[in-house]
């Protein structure tokens, strides 16, 4: 949970002062979603055949985790990262971890490296 006070208000034009901008900050949020999708569509496809006892798919989708903000080289971008259930009964839970979007990652490397 936030405790941010700090609202942002909307241009009531509909307009943002650099349109630009939010064209590739949008453009980098949907080229962000389509390669965690593929990643996750690979680690579906590795555990499709396999069943839980009363024969449902052992992993599924499990809706998304907080969206969060990455920031990058033209700002921030909002991301969320799908969840992923492991119905199975081994001990040893399977994850899904995006490489693109760590877990804890909220800085672009090339933002950490300009930023000591």
């Amino acid at each position: 949970m936030t405790r941010d006070t700090i609202t942002r208000l909307t241009d009531p034009q509909g307009f943002s002062p650099d349109p630009l901008t939010d064209i590739l900050r949008s453009g980098a949020q949907r080229l962000i979603e389509q390669a965690v999708e593929a990643e996750l569509s690979v680690l579906l496809e590795a555990y499709a055949s396999e069943r839980t006892k009363d024969g449902c798919a052992r992993l599924v989708r499990h809706g998304y985790l907080p969206e969060r903000e990455v920031i990058t080289g033209i700002g921030a971008v909002p991301v969320k990262v799908p969840r992923v259930r492991d119905r199975g009964g081994e001990p040893e839970k399977v994850r899904f971890t995006s490489t693109i979007l760590r877990p804890y990652l909220r800085k672009a490397k090339s933002i950490e490296d300009l930023l000591p």
